[in-house]
């Protein structure tokens, strides 16, 4: 039957170029009738395009034919054969390629199903349709440890990692759900992978440890000293946890914990004395003094809920001290930032526009400046009618008066922009203009190892300022949103809101920057060997500190020659459909022929359709809906769950996501065998319709990352009508440029992380620096167009078309087909691929009418034309390309056609099914050959260099002090080279006994000095061969808050007995991570008598707003109080 077939098929080919040079005063279909009988008719449209199978003598019409008659030949290079040597440009649009899937199939071995002829559009190969470049190892980018690999949004519902802090030998990350940390000695350790005892999602990630469950972690403190870390979260508590905690500890608990705030934590600092300083909403500052806190964390665990007692009533509140008559010097906005200037003793406060200066030792207001540096003597108190506009905006659209109902559609229309727009005002009359501060919000705070504070801001500058709140310059490198700060050393890390990392020097001169994640770098923390940075998505990736360098080189080429150890290939198969109803409703057996038997083998399921619902009165609703962030109709729903139950949703597919705009609907199905490894979910809407603004026409899509590969699919309706090809071609190159993708609501399984969320310039796992103004879709590594594209056939009539179709000599239409000629000219479409046509033209049909002769019959008699159309691009830059860690996503087309039978609309639905491979890195094996590797001798001995501490003398070891005294403290840099980084901390506190011995060393809150001890500059930059004097100095001082009921809170220890410390001077490099300790004792010897009581009428006054110390007869009072000391007790838990 098939040499039967091939016989015919020759003679049909060279019937047909015996008589080319006739033809050309004939049409088409009469052609056809006078060229040869009808079984030869038929036997042509399934001629085949493999070579052997061409006449030998065919190139010579080809040489010899007229130029005028080039379209006609089905056989010229437009229509299936490469051209001749020196006769192919870049891009190409004529070259048909028609291979094998060579491909392991995964999914059903057993097939051997040869892909499909592809035609290609020119233009690919330039500008926003280049294919995005990719690679084993990031070109753009230092290599990098992956601690926790980006994980699927999905799988991290209520574990949404929000913060990152290091200690010395760990990384502790604060969650939605608690805490969890991670040992710098198991970095390297492989994950537990898919099936452990590990939640999904953090299966590649190295093994960490996990608290019980807490309320979300908004902050994290590290207080080395004590081997704590602090933590502050949503419900208002601030919880201590141990450090060094072990397997067998695993859910660990936290230590002490107090109700702190009445709103979230959202920030903490331990100021120069230990003390722990909290930031909340509304502007409340609060202190929590170490020695409550120390005296609560020396209590057994019986003695829990006491321990937090003392704590929750010993806070002093900064905002109540500094209110008079009800006006508040300070900002109300929300605590944003916290920064303890050890330098100088001073705390920084940020607010959304403001800052406040405080004294660490005396908690005195210094100054209050907004972000232009200009003092502010009073801030107002904000507004509250910000949710009464909210409110407005939300019901603006759902109630809708009769008469506006009775209205026609452009009424409707310009009532409901018109309504829009009225909201937009209203909110930016409520806010009192904040739409033009916003740009100028302080995120992030900072302080460098020079003393400078450095501000970040959403519009991307950042702002230096002197110790004293004076503006010194601002700068920016790059346009996106500051996130976070890291300054460590010499260099000062910044994270952007578009996932870029910055290294700028201290005088803000730009050093390096890469894209280190695709999505928001939220915090950064340095560690021992790397400087750590966690992303929105949940991803920690850890650079080392000897990066940008000679380094980067060397470890990007040793994780070359990995590759074939790291890498993992994949194949599943996706099917998508497409689908004009008509406002109809498909039949259960419509939707079964068109989806149920092609989806059995399908991994992925993408079903688009077009003209769900109809209509003025609901585009006008849809528009509407879509400006408060609305979308949907109970109509498209029917949809989804119609299609679902006939993919046996639940059992075998699982619904992962839709977006619909007026009429267009996409949804997708991910087969629960593939479900582990796709999520991250996003859509889009882009109008195109009466200016760009209503649904009738545009495109909507979905982003899904598969196998950390990223695909969006995108399903179009564009412009009608036969002469409108240039307005097809401008709604196609609006929505390849518009589509933005975001968490839609209609997005299943979609949690919020918490975090700020802004449109973001999507990066492919391995994409290389793109440009910042670039699509997103350029930025995938497959894209499938699907769709009514309306492209209609020309130069034909409808007689000559349906004569065409129903001798189904569909090569002969394609030469006709508009879509083709433009994409062949590189005016849309470019660089994307079809599969050669060899099913009828979907449009325009008659309802309800079986068979071929249900063409549209009426008055209009419109030409049929194959509307419905899929079109894909992959990683592929060259016609063909072998699937690789350099070359992703390779996929091929197994099955393009319509379903002819379904006569629910007056279109046909069409399907494509595609085999995809696709290659990835195992990242956690990646990340133990990472270790090796830097582990190497080779690596260490680079990374080496970068541990040298400079040569430093201290003048002395021993200083005396008498009441109110100072001592020079002399530290010198010997090295003529680099540059010293000290810092001086308090190591402990111990009192002098009688017999001239101290007692046992106390620390305080992160090597705090105590009260009575002044050093300054207390960190600094020593230059080479030069030296810095610190000045150490007994300060008496007593305030108020410093007693209780009259007597000094620490008068029988603290003021009144001789008292010993040892400082710490901790030497670093510019660069390195190692320290050197010189240690100075400094003995105050105390002369003068006991100070005299203070008038307790004063401080009971002081007390209601918020401050309270405890002594040695707390313990007594707390169980034997009178109740109007029970009453006073209440009101300080619950003061804000």
């Amino acid at each position: 039957m098939d040499e039967h077939i091939e016989d015919d098929e020759r003679d049909a080919l060279a019937a047909l170029s015996s008589s080319a040079a006739r033809r050309k005063t004939h049409s088409y279909s009469q052609q056809l009738r006078t060229g040869s009988g009808q079984k030869r008719q038929h036997q042509v449209r399934k001629h085949s395009l493999d070579e052997d199978r061409i006449p030998k003598n065919i190139e010579r019409y080809y040489n010899n034919h007229d130029s005028s008659d080039d379209d006609f030949y089905p056989h010229s290079a437009a229509a299936g054969f490469p051209p001749k040597s020196g006769s192919f440009s870049s891009g190409a649009g004529e070259y048909l390629s028609h291979r094998l899937d060579q491909n392991l199939c995964t999914d059903s071995p057993k097939e051997s199903r040869p892909s499909l002829a592809e035609f290609i559009g020119s233009g690919g190969g330039a500008g926003i349709f280049k294919v995005p470049v990719r690679a084993g190892v990031h070109p753009g980018r230092p290599p990098c440890l992956e601690l926790r690999p980006h994980p699927l949004r999905e799988t991290q519902v209520g574990k949404f990692l929000r913060t990152i802090a290091c200690t010395e030998t760990q990384l502790w990350a604060g969650q939605e759900g608690g805490v969890r940390v991670w040992n710098t000695a198991d970095a390297y350790e492989p994950g537990w992978g898919v099936g452990g005892r590990i939640r999904r999602g953090d299966e590649d990630a190295a093994p960490f440890l996990e608290s019980v469950n807490t309320s979300p972690t908004m902050c994290l403190m590290v207080d080395p000293a004590n081997r704590l870390v602090w933590s502050g979260h949503k419900d208002g508590k601030i919880r201590s946890w141990k450090m060094d905690q072990t397997l067998e500890d695993s859910p660990f608990k936290e230590g002490l914990s107090w109700q702190a705030h009445r709103g979230p934590v959202f920030c903490l600092t331990i100021s120069s004395y230990g003390d722990l300083w909290s930031g909340s909403e509304g502007g409340v500052i609060k202190i929590w003094p170490w020695e409550s806190m120390e005296k609560s964390l020396s209590l057994t665990q019986e003695e829990r809920h006491m321990a937090a007692l003392l704590v929750e009533r010993s806070f002093i509140d900064l905002r109540s001290q500094v209110t008079i008559n009800g006006v508040c010097n300070i900002s109300s906005s929300d605590v944003k930032c916290l920064v303890s200037d050890k330098v100088r003793a001073k705390v920084w406060c940020a607010a959304a526009v403001s800052f406040s200066l405080w004294d660490a030792r005396t908690r005195e207001l210094l100054k209050v400046f907004n972000i232009e540096g200009q003092i502010e003597n009073r801030v107002d108190v904000q507004s509250g009618t910000d949710q009464q506009v909210e409110d407005e905006m939300k019901v603006k659209f759902v109630s809708t008066s009769k008469k506006e109902k009775s209205g026609g559609f452009l009424q409707r229309s310009r009532n409901a922009i018109m309504g829009a727009a009225d909201a937009v005002r209203r909110v930016a009359k409520g806010a009192g203009g904040a739409f033009t501060e916003d740009n100028k919000r302080t995120e992030a705070l900072t302080i460098t190892s020079d003393g400078t504070i450095w501000s970040g801001c959403t519009n991307g500058f950042i702002v230096q300022w002197d110790g004293n709140g004076n503006r010194l310059q601002d700068f920016q490198h790059h346009p996106s949103g500051v996130q976070c700060f890291c300054s460590f050393g010499e260099r000062v890390y910044v994270g952007y809101l578009s996932g870029t990392v910055q290294v700028l020097d201290l005088d803000g001169n730009l050093l390096a920057g890469w894209v280190a994640h695709n999505s928001p770098v939220i915090k950064m923390a340095f560690g021992t060997d790397y400087v750590f940075s966690l992303a929105t998505h949940g991803g920690i990736r850890g650079w080392t500190i000897a990066s940008p360098g000679p380094i980067d080189g060397m470890l990007r080429s040793e994780l070359a020659a990995k590759e074939p150890v790291c890498t993992r290939r994949d194949n599943f198969k996706i099917l998508i459909g497409t689908w004009n109803v008509g406002q109809g409703r498909a039949s259960p057996e419509g939707l079964k022929a068109w989806l149920g038997s092609a989806a059995t083998d399908a991994g992925i399921v993408v079903v688009g359709l077009q003209e769900v619902e109809m209509g003025a009165g609901f585009l006008a609703m849809s528009a509407a809906k879509e400006t408060v962030g609305l979308e949907g109709s109970s109509i498209g729903q029917w949809w989804q769950d119609t299609i679902g139950k006939s993919l046996d949703e639940g059992t075998t597919f699982e619904r992962m996501g839709s977006r619909q705009l007026a009429g267009l609907l996409i949804a997708i199905w991910v087969r629960k065998n593939l479900r582990t490894h796709a999520g991250d979910i996003d859509a889009s809407a882009v109008p195109c319709g009466f200016g760009r603004a209503i649904g009738n026409k545009g495109g909507v899509g979905l982003r899904l990352r598969i196998y950390d590969r990223i695909m969006c699919f995108v399903n179009c309706h564009l412009a009608a009508h036969l002469e409108a090809v240039n307005r097809r071609n401008a709604d196609f190159d609006h929505i390849y440029r518009n589509m933005v993708f975001s968490r839609s609501s209609n997005l299943l399984n979609n949690a919020a992380a918490g975090v700020t969320t802004a449109v973001q310039n999507i990066r492919g796992s391995n994409a290389g620096n793109g440009d910042e103004g670039k699509p997103e879709l350029s930025e995938a590594d497959m894209v499938v167009f699907l769709g009514d594209f309306n492209y209609r056939l020309h130069s034909i009539s409808y007689d000559e078309a349906r004569d065409f179709v129903s001798q189904r000599c569909f090569d002969w239409l394609r030469e006709k087909d508009q879509l083709r000629a433009e994409m062949k000219a590189g005016k849309v479409f470019q660089g994307m691929r079809e599969a050669l046509i060899r099913f009828p033209p979907t449009y325009k049909f008659e309802r309800h009418q079986p068979g071929l002769a249900g063409y549209d019959s009426g008055e209009k008699k419109r030409i049929p034309a194959w509307c419905d159309r899929i079109l894909y691009r992959d990683n592929r830059a060259s016609v063909t390309g072998e699937c690789s860690l350099e070359c992703p996503v390779v996929a091929s087309i197994l099955q393009y056609e319509a379903c002819m039978e379904v006569t629910d609309s007056d279109h046909k639905p069409v399907r494509c099914k595609f085999s995809v491979d696709i290659a990835h890195v195992d990242r956690s094996v990646r990340r133990q050959e990472f270790g090796e590797i830097f582990r190497s001798e080779k690596i260490r001995t680079v990374v080496e260099e970068y541990r040298r501490v400079p040569e430093t003398i201290v003048s002395s070891n021993s200083i005396s002090l008498q009441n109110q005294e100072t001592a020079v403290l002399k530290i010198s840099n010997k090295c003529v080279k680099d540059n010293a980084v000290f810092q001086i901390i308090c190591e402990g506190l111990s009192a002098v006994k009688e017999e001239g011995q101290g007692s046992e060393q106390r620390p305080r809150g992160s090597y705090g000095f105590p009260r009575w001890l002044e050093v300054t500059p207390a960190a600094g930059i020593i230059k080479p061969d030069q030296f810095e004097e610190v000045s150490v100095r007994h300060e008496e001082h007593q305030t108020q808050d410093d007693s209780a009921d009259g007597i000094p809170q620490n008068w029988w220890s603290e003021d009144t007995r001789d008292k010993e410390v040892v400082l710490m001077v901790n030497i670093r490099g510019s660069r390195s991570n190692q320290t050197k300790t010189h240690r100075v004792s400094v003995r105050h010897t105390f002369t003068a008598p006991r100070p005299t009581r203070i008038d307790s009428k004063s401080k009971s006054s002081k007390k209601i707003h918020g401050g309270s110390s405890i002594n040695r007869s707390d313990f007594r009072q707390l169980s034997s109080s009178s109740s109007s000391d029970a009453h006073d007790d209440h009101r300080y838990l619950h003061s804000p």
